[in-house]
């Protein structure tokens, strides 16, 4: 029986998948390629160009990532003891084998000589780019290195590979591991209908009487924003915060800490290793920002001007707790509780209120009207497609011609077994070779509020927003018109340009024209009213200097510790992530968590994602998407030919040019800080 993962005639065979076809499919691919290779290169005599080195290359890389995907995928949404222990097994042959391209001299002599032949100058612009990313990532992956060190390097980034699958893994299983089932009702006074409902079904379906909340966010989150009794919110703050750590209620199992510190000191190591002074320099390497330096000024500048902001937000907390809610001492676990109450006092308005006017089904239609409007393609739903799980869906996008241009898959509940967050991850890459077209694929993964009973999936404005963040990196994945695979969609586009598209896309949810679309009550019809809309507005920056300051926090907390971390060798084996972070906190943050805060154990963005020494790029990229919409603001926030030059500056663009010149092709200038801080509510002055 053919293996399913090796199938590459389709979409993945996700109704056959097991755990037990992993190992085998990707040892065969990863021989193959290596015989490939060796085949490749083999033809010196005749020369390299493109078509008889870097497509075929292209061809293998495809096929690894086609069969490796799905696995990835799987361990992400579906997660299993089979699952895991495969998953694991293949990440260091893997690394391994990506280490060996890096470092194998042949390939990058045939590559430089196609960069200094007489048919470089014929080949295209994307071609070019491939060609010198391709050269830069040898570079970064140590083909300079004499012989013994190349073995240290590459057995680094095995180490690290494992490392950042054990930290998710223990973050998923501190998640899942942690849930309190209430019995008294009156215990969940203040929490609205819909989170008890939930909590029932989720009691339900675990067989248990009473209702049944758990640290997936959809729970989390309604006990911590709408729960009037202290302790409870007390107690799942703190079982919250300190996952994977040494401290609450789990305190010890899963405990994230000594995979931090391997982590952190093995990338330095291998930052070093390359002639970097930190990796936070290797890390820019491959970013548009230019400089530490130039980071960290941006970041301090943002501070600078939120942090008076943020410091009356926390005193009209503080005020309005004392005053209002008899809470003389604001701790860090009435924060989303007290400005919930503050954001109903001021502005009547509440997550609940607006609820039930964004049913999922018209929150999907709504989008994709949108995105119809702007850039004229079709967005269709296609039934009798394998998913992982029943409520995964399969839609295709078509252009104004009919032609298709990209398929996804939209995974939109929290459930057990599934990793929190939400994110965009590849499924397919567009490539297209002899008129022959690969269709991107993309995975739209999501952590939002569940249908209760017979009702439908009703959503929160944040949760809404959070969907439109993920369907802008969707289309910068699928709507992408470039032919090879190292610069199409997202790949090779820098990873602080790379938020601009999804950061973009949120604008839509806060402008009276696009909610016309989006928000209609499941019940009634009723488009949002008026009343409710102008609340909205009014309430858009409420608590925004705070929220700006916790990113940034977030951000130089990074940075600075990809910066100053100190190998055990150097430090005399002494702790510095707490110290790191409380250090920062002090600097930036103007309400201080408890000391039993570990936040940083369960940070994946930075310890097991792509933000390591790059979380800064979700600022620097919003500076980008805010200016960007300026310009719709400008012309009307649903101008076709505004929405076609972003189509074909930066959506169809991929990795082929440099994002600055891509901005100001589309903006007619560089990016400004101002729009920014206008649509944050924080003075220019400030």
């Amino acid at each position: 029986m053919t293996n399913p993962l090796l199938d590459f005639s389709g979409l993945p065979c996700f109704g056959q998948i097991e755990a037990q076809h992993v190992i085998p499919a990707i040892e065969q691919l990863l021989d193959e390629n290596r015989n490939k290779l060796a085949d490749l290169l083999s033809q010196r005599t005749a020369g390299y160009n493109w078509d008889n080195l870097l497509h075929p290359m292209q061809e293998m890389d495809d096929r690894l990532s086609r069969a490796w995907s799905p696995v990835s995928h799987l361990n992400s949404v579906k997660n299993s003891e089979e699952l895991r222990a495969a998953h694991e097994h293949c990440l260091p042959l893997l690394s391994e084998y990506h280490t060996e391209l890096g470092q194998n001299c042949v390939l990058y002599d045939a590559i430089k000589s196609i960069s200094e032949s007489d048919d470089y100058e014929r080949l295209t612009a994307a071609q070019k780019k491939v060609i010198q990313n391709q050269l830069r990532d040898f570079k970064l992956m140590g083909i300079d290195l004499p012989e013994g060190k190349k073995k240290h390097f590459k057995a680094i980034r095995q180490k690290l590979s494992k490392l950042k699958s054990s930290y998710e893994n223990n973050v998923l299983d501190a998640t899942n591991g942690w849930s309190e089932t209430i019995s008294d009702k009156s215990q969940l006074a203040g929490l609205p209908d819909s989170a008890l409902a939930m909590a029932k079904q989720t009691a339900e379906q675990e067989s248990l009487e009473g209702w049944v909340f758990n640290l997936q966010f959809p729970s989390y989150f309604a006990i911590m924003t709408h729960a009037d009794q202290r302790d409870l919110r007390e107690k799942f703050y703190t079982a919250y915060c300190t996952r994977a750590s040494d401290q609450g209620p789990n305190a010890g199992q899963w405990d994230n800490t000594d995979c931090m510190e391997q982590l952190l000191d093995l990338r330095q190591e291998l930052a070093q290793l390359l002639g970097f002074n930190n990796y936070a320099e290797y890390s820019l390497a491959t970013k548009m920002a230019e400089s530490t330096d130039e980071v960290i000024e941006f970041l301090q500048q943002l501070a600078e001007k939120s942090k008076t902001v943020a410091k009356n937000d926390i005193a009209e907390l503080r005020q309005f707790a004392s005053e209002e809610l008899n809470i003389d001492d604001l701790q860090t676990w009435d924060l989303n509780y007290v400005a919930e109450k503050l954001r109903q006092h001021r502005y009547d308005l509440s997550q609940e209120l607006l609820k039930p006017y964004f049913p999922e089904s018209q929150v999907l239609e709504g989008l994709f009207t949108i995105v119809k409007q702007l850039y004229q393609v079709e967005i269709i739903a296609v039934a009798g497609i394998e998913t992982w799980h029943p409520d995964v869906r399969f839609y295709e996008i078509k252009d104004r011609y009919g032609i298709l241009r990209g398929q996804f898959y939209l995974d939109l509940y929290a459930r057990p077994l599934k990793r929190g967050g939400a994110w965009m991850d590849e499924c397919i890459v567009r490539y297209a070779h002899k008129g022959m077209v690969q269709i991107p694929v993309a995975y739209l993964t999501c952590n939002l509020t569940p249908p209760i009973g017979d009702e439908p999936a009703l959503f929160t404005h944040d949760e809404v927003n959070t969907l439109f963040h993920e369907f802008g990196h969707g289309l910068h994945h699928m709507l992408t018109q470039v032919d090879y695979s190292g610069v199409s969609g997202i790949n090779g586009v820098p990873w602080d340009a790379v938020e601009l598209p999804s950061q973009f896309m949120e604008n839509w949810c806060w402008e009276k024209e696009s909610l016309a679309l989006i928000a209609r009550h499941y019940q009634t019809g009723e488009v949002l009213p008026d009343e409710i809309f102008d609340k909205m507005n009014a309430a858009k920056n409420f608590q925004s200097g705070l929220q700006m300051l916790r990113q940034i926090e977030f951000a130089l907390f990074d940075f600075n510790l990809h910066i100053h971390y100190q190998r055990k060798e150097q430090s005399n084996g002494q702790p510095q992530i707490q110290q790191m972070l409380d250090k920062t906190r002090q600097q930036i943050s103007v309400m201080i968590p408890p000391e039993f805060n570990r936040f940083q154990n369960s940070f994946s963005h930075i310890f097991a994602g792509g933000y390591a020494a790059g979380y800064y790029s979700y600022k620097w990229a919003e500076v980008l998407s805010a200016d960007a919409f300026s310009l719709f603001e400008e012309k009307g926030i649903f101008d076709q030919q505004t929405g076609e030059q972003f189509l074909l500056n930066i959506l169809e663009m991929g990795g082929v040019e440099e994002p600055m010149d891509l901005f100001v092709r589309f903006r007619g200038r560089k990016p400004e800080i101002d729009a920014l801080l206008r649509h944050s509510g924080i003075a220019l002055e400030a």
